[in-house]
Protein backbone atom coordinates (compact mmCIF):
# COMPACT_ATOMS: atom_id res chain seq x y z
CA UNK A 1 0.00 0.00 0.00
CA UNK A 2 3.01 2.51 0.84
CA UNK A 3 4.54 1.53 -2.46
CA UNK A 4 1.41 2.50 -4.91
CA UNK A 5 0.71 5.35 -2.22
CA UNK A 6 4.57 6.41 -3.22
CA UNK A 7 4.12 5.66 -7.36
CA UNK A 8 0.99 7.54 -6.92
CA UNK A 9 2.71 10.54 -5.21
CA UNK A 10 5.95 10.51 -7.41
CA UNK A 11 3.52 10.44 -10.80
CA UNK A 12 1.02 13.83 -9.58
CA UNK A 13 4.88 15.30 -8.89
CA UNK A 14 5.60 14.18 -12.04
CA UNK A 15 3.06 15.35 -14.05
CA UNK A 16 2.38 18.72 -12.00
CA UNK A 17 6.07 19.43 -12.88
CA UNK A 18 5.33 18.95 -16.70
CA UNK A 19 2.27 20.74 -16.64
CA UNK A 20 4.31 23.38 -15.15
CA UNK A 21 7.48 23.17 -17.64
CA UNK A 22 4.56 23.40 -20.57
CA UNK A 23 3.39 26.29 -19.29
CA UNK A 24 6.47 28.22 -18.80
CA UNK A 25 7.76 27.50 -22.14
CA UNK A 26 4.39 28.32 -23.53
CA UNK A 27 4.85 31.89 -22.09
CA UNK A 28 8.51 31.60 -23.28
CA UNK A 29 7.25 31.03 -26.87
CA UNK A 30 4.51 33.48 -26.47
CA UNK A 31 7.11 36.50 -25.54
CA UNK A 32 9.46 35.68 -27.80
CA UNK A 33 6.24 36.14 -30.62
CA UNK A 34 5.34 39.21 -29.49
CA UNK A 35 9.69 40.27 -29.70
CA UNK A 36 9.16 39.36 -33.25
CA UNK A 37 5.61 41.10 -33.97
CA UNK A 38 7.16 44.19 -32.50
CA UNK A 39 10.08 44.28 -34.92
CA UNK A 40 7.88 43.52 -37.39
CA UNK A 41 5.49 46.63 -36.73
CA UNK A 42 8.66 48.86 -36.19
CA UNK A 43 9.82 47.91 -39.40
CA UNK A 44 6.62 48.71 -40.66
CA UNK A 45 6.09 51.53 -39.09
CA UNK A 46 9.65 52.77 -40.04
CA UNK A 47 9.04 52.18 -43.64
CA UNK A 48 5.58 54.25 -43.77
CA UNK A 49 7.26 57.06 -42.26
CA UNK A 50 10.34 56.62 -44.49
CA UNK A 51 7.96 56.85 -47.57
CA UNK A 52 5.90 59.40 -46.51
CA UNK A 53 9.09 61.27 -45.63
CA UNK A 54 10.39 60.91 -49.33
CA UNK A 55 7.83 61.46 -50.92
CA UNK A 56 7.21 64.81 -48.93
CA UNK A 57 10.53 66.15 -50.05
CA UNK A 58 9.83 64.93 -53.98
CA UNK A 59 8.19 67.99 -55.20
CA UNK A 60 4.91 66.34 -55.88
CA UNK A 61 3.10 67.66 -53.46
CA UNK A 62 1.81 71.24 -52.69
CA UNK A 63 3.95 73.24 -50.02
CA UNK A 64 1.71 73.22 -47.66
CA UNK A 65 0.91 69.39 -48.14
CA UNK A 66 4.47 68.60 -48.14
CA UNK A 67 6.12 70.36 -44.98
CA UNK A 68 2.81 68.57 -42.90
CA UNK A 69 3.43 65.12 -44.14
CA UNK A 70 7.43 65.86 -43.54
CA UNK A 71 7.08 66.83 -40.93
CA UNK A 72 4.78 63.84 -39.03
CA UNK A 73 6.93 61.58 -40.95
CA UNK A 74 9.80 63.06 -39.21
CA UNK A 75 8.46 63.04 -35.72
CA UNK A 76 7.46 59.47 -35.90
CA UNK A 77 11.27 58.18 -36.99
CA UNK A 78 12.27 60.23 -33.78
CA UNK A 79 9.81 59.99 -31.34
CA UNK A 80 10.79 58.54 -28.27
CA UNK A 81 9.34 55.29 -27.11
CA UNK A 82 6.89 56.90 -24.68
CA UNK A 83 5.71 59.06 -27.79
CA UNK A 84 5.44 56.55 -30.40
CA UNK A 85 1.90 55.90 -30.44
CA UNK A 86 1.20 59.56 -30.50
CA UNK A 87 3.77 60.37 -33.51
CA UNK A 88 2.35 57.23 -35.25
CA UNK A 89 -1.12 58.67 -34.93
CA UNK A 90 -0.29 61.85 -36.04
CA UNK A 91 1.56 60.40 -39.19
CA UNK A 92 -1.60 58.77 -40.01
CA UNK A 93 -4.09 61.53 -39.63
CA UNK A 94 -1.46 63.67 -41.93
CA UNK A 95 -1.68 61.07 -44.24
CA UNK A 96 -5.08 61.40 -44.34
CA UNK A 97 -5.12 65.23 -44.74
CA UNK A 98 -2.74 65.07 -47.27
CA UNK A 99 -4.49 62.38 -49.25
CA UNK A 100 -7.76 62.88 -48.14
CA UNK A 101 -9.27 62.91 -52.26
CA UNK A 102 -8.22 60.63 -55.02
CA UNK A 103 -7.00 64.02 -57.23
CA UNK A 104 -3.74 64.12 -54.71
CA UNK A 105 -3.04 60.30 -55.04
CA UNK A 106 -3.40 60.77 -59.00
CA UNK A 107 -1.20 64.07 -58.99
CA UNK A 108 1.25 61.73 -57.56
CA UNK A 109 0.56 58.66 -59.47
CA UNK A 110 1.26 61.50 -62.32
CA UNK A 111 4.54 62.51 -61.78
CA UNK A 112 7.73 60.80 -62.99
CA UNK A 113 8.17 57.51 -60.74
CA UNK A 114 4.61 58.71 -58.95
CA UNK A 115 3.30 54.88 -60.11
CA UNK A 116 5.93 53.23 -57.96
CA UNK A 117 5.86 55.85 -54.82
CA UNK A 118 2.16 55.54 -55.03
CA UNK A 119 2.16 51.83 -54.95
CA UNK A 120 4.62 51.74 -51.86
CA UNK A 121 2.96 54.09 -49.90
CA UNK A 122 -0.47 52.10 -50.41
CA UNK A 123 1.56 49.21 -49.44
CA UNK A 124 3.36 50.69 -46.67
CA UNK A 125 0.11 52.18 -44.82
CA UNK A 126 -2.01 48.63 -45.85
CA UNK A 127 0.81 46.58 -44.03
CA UNK A 128 0.48 49.07 -40.68
CA UNK A 129 -2.57 47.66 -39.53
CA UNK A 130 -2.13 44.09 -39.87
CA UNK A 131 1.31 44.13 -38.35
CA UNK A 132 -0.11 45.82 -34.93
CA UNK A 133 -3.02 43.31 -35.26
CA UNK A 134 -0.46 40.66 -34.94
CA UNK A 135 1.00 42.21 -31.82
CA UNK A 136 -1.67 43.11 -30.35
CA UNK A 137 -2.83 39.24 -30.91
CA UNK A 138 0.46 37.91 -29.26
CA UNK A 139 0.16 40.38 -26.18
CA UNK A 140 -3.72 39.82 -25.64
CA UNK A 141 -2.59 35.89 -25.49
CA UNK A 142 1.06 36.15 -23.06
CA UNK A 143 -1.41 38.53 -20.58
CA UNK A 144 -4.20 35.81 -20.75
CA UNK A 145 -1.91 33.36 -19.68
CA UNK A 146 0.18 35.69 -17.45
CA UNK A 147 -3.43 36.50 -15.64
CA UNK A 148 -4.01 32.49 -14.62
CA UNK A 149 -2.95 31.97 -11.02
CA UNK A 150 -0.46 28.96 -11.16
CA UNK A 151 1.57 31.37 -13.45
CA UNK A 152 1.44 34.48 -11.18
CA UNK A 153 2.12 32.53 -7.85
CA UNK A 154 4.64 30.95 -9.39
CA UNK A 155 6.07 33.70 -10.95
CA UNK A 156 6.69 31.53 -14.46
CA UNK A 157 6.69 34.24 -16.38
CA UNK A 158 10.28 35.58 -14.26
CA UNK A 159 10.72 39.14 -14.53
CA UNK A 160 9.49 39.60 -18.15
CA UNK A 161 7.51 42.88 -18.22
CA UNK A 162 4.18 42.62 -18.05
CA UNK A 163 3.19 42.95 -22.23
CA UNK A 164 1.90 46.54 -23.38
CA UNK A 165 -0.32 46.71 -27.08
CA UNK A 166 0.71 49.02 -29.38
CA UNK A 167 -2.44 51.24 -29.39
CA UNK A 168 -2.40 54.26 -32.44
CA UNK A 169 -4.57 55.54 -35.51
CA UNK A 170 -3.94 53.42 -38.44
CA UNK A 171 -7.00 54.42 -40.25
CA UNK A 172 -5.56 54.51 -43.77
CA UNK A 173 -6.47 57.51 -46.25
CA UNK A 174 -9.42 57.07 -48.22
CA UNK A 175 -7.66 57.75 -51.24
CA UNK A 176 -5.29 55.11 -50.78
CA UNK A 177 -7.65 52.47 -49.03
CA UNK A 178 -9.72 52.72 -52.53
CA UNK A 179 -6.52 52.03 -54.80
CA UNK A 180 -5.41 49.16 -52.57
CA UNK A 181 -9.04 47.73 -52.63
CA UNK A 182 -9.20 48.19 -56.12
CA UNK A 183 -6.24 46.91 -57.08
CA UNK A 184 -6.93 43.60 -55.42
CA UNK A 185 -10.23 43.48 -57.22
CA UNK A 186 -12.71 43.81 -54.17
CA UNK A 187 -14.95 46.58 -53.50
CA UNK A 188 -15.51 48.64 -50.18
CA UNK A 189 -18.75 48.14 -48.42
CA UNK A 190 -21.64 50.48 -49.29
CA UNK A 191 -20.07 50.86 -52.52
Amino acid sequence: MALTTLFLLVAAVLLIGVYLSWTAGRLDRLHARIDAARAALDAQLLRRASVAQELSTAGVLDPAASIVLYQSAHDARQAEEDQREVAESELSQALRAVFAETGQVEAVRAAPGGEEAAAELTAAVRRVPMARRFHNDAVRAARALRRHRTVRWLRLAGYAPFPLAFEMDDEPPPALADRANGANGTSRPGS
